[in-house]
């Protein structure tokens, strides 16, 4: 229990947080604790009944049983290690912009969501994390099951493929991707590779909440320093080397 124990604190922080709420309410509504009718995204139930908890509960919520448990459990380790790379990796010591990055996507997808009835919302909020882990890793080669191996940039649509192979959604994996794109677009690619303005900032709430743990200004559409760096090496302009990866099952 000890070494149980230390490898969840060792978790960063929002990682921590996020991981365990979506341990916690499926636990909760699988004993029977609170009925999970009261866990979905019901569009009547929020916007006329106003059950203002379902787009959180609809997050963290996902109903495991033998059909389901299989792709509960892979998603569970896609969230834990591609939050883990990013908060680590590309926002290291920048909670605030993380915790922004999160509210972004998943204002998105709650929209995304009420508009086409989706009743959870787990997988797209996961998905959407990875897509943006996989475009700042676009070039690493990574490893996926039986040896296959690939560009980063292509396993958000290779896990699309695979959670419908074992019983997933494809609308929901397809609208991660695409929000997490639209959130990668509006973040890098405009402001960087096309000269745009900065549709995005971090609100100042936020870093006073969760102040930044190094020194430098840094926010949305201003890149971390390792991929400034990058862009510095390619003269500023053209197609960016968005830095290193992992492999896909690397600890």
């Amino acid at each position: 229990m000890s070494d149980l124990g230390d490898w969840f604190r060792s978790i960063p922080a929002i990682t921590r947080y996020w991981f365990a709420a979506t341990v916690a309410v499926p636990l909760v509504g699988k004993l029977g604790l609170i009925s999970p009718a009261y866990l979905f995204l019901w569009p009547e139930a929020f916007l006329y009944r106003f059950q203002i908890w379902r787009p959180i509960t609809a997050t963290f919520y996902f109903p495991v049983g033998p059909g389901t448990g299989f792709l509960y459990l892979v998603n569970l380790y896609f969230l834990y290690q591609y939050s883990t790379r990013l908060e680590t990796g590309a926002f290291d010591g920048r909670p605030a912009d993380y915790l922004f990055m999160l509210l972004f996507n998943w204002i998105c997808i709650v929209i995304t969501g009420l508009t086409m009835d989706m009743q959870l919302l787990m997988i797209p909020l996961i998905m959407s994390v990875l897509y943006v882990w996989a475009q700042l890793n676009r070039d690493m080669i990574v490893s996926f099951w039986f040896g296959t191996r690939f560009k980063a940039c292509y396993l958000p649509w290779v896990i699309l493929g695979f959670n419908y192979i074992i019983g997933g959604s494809v609308i929901n994996e397809l609208i991660g991707n695409l929000v997490g794109h639209l959130y990668f677009f509006l973040m890098f690619r405009y402001p960087m590779d096309l000269g745009g303005r900065n549709f995005l900032s971090t609100p100042q709430f936020l870093y006073r909440w969760l102040p930044s743990r190094r020194g430098g200004v840094s926010g949305f559409g201003v890149p971390p320093a390792s991929l400034r760096r990058a862009a510095d090496q390619n003269g500023g302009g053209g197609r960016h080397n968005w830095g290193q990866g992992f492999r896909l099952g690397d600890q």
